[in-house]
């Protein structure tokens, strides 16, 4: 359920970050694209660790599904470190009407992270 939890708040960080994109005050905001360039990443390992559990609740116990597992969850532990990265930037360059938005996304960032490092213990 973890990984679950953390998949569902990589999605809000994606919605919400990638809407500045489309806002004319944000649209070039400094920090978001190199956050893109984590993020992407860092949501294709949850999914495909999901995808992992999936398969090994329904009977898929091999070595091979067990390590693209725990592979993908140190992955997106890795990305979300560019990710934070890009928010800092972000943090510094942010218009104060968009402030309230950019606090939501790091809560959200901070809930995925949580839920990965769960999901990461119960793993070991």
């Amino acid at each position: 359920m973890n990984l679950y939890y953390s998949l569902y708040a990589e999605q809000m960080v994606c919605a919400l970050s990638s809407e500045f994109f489309h806002i004319d005050e944000t649209k070039d905001l400094k920090g978001n694209g190199k956050m893109h360039q984590h993020l992407v990443p860092a949501s294709y390992h949850r999914v495909t660790a999901v995808g992992s559990v999936i398969r090994i609740l329904n009977g898929d116990k091999s070595d091979t599904v067990v390590k693209t597992l725990t592979s993908c969850i140190n992955n997106a532990q890795r990305q979300d470190k560019g990710v934070v990265d890009g928010i800092e930037i972000m943090e510094r360059n942010i218009p104060r009407k968009s402030r309230n938005q950019l606090r939501q996304i790091i809560q959200w960032q901070k809930a995925a992270e949580h839920y990965l490092k769960l999901a990461e213990n119960n793993t070991k």
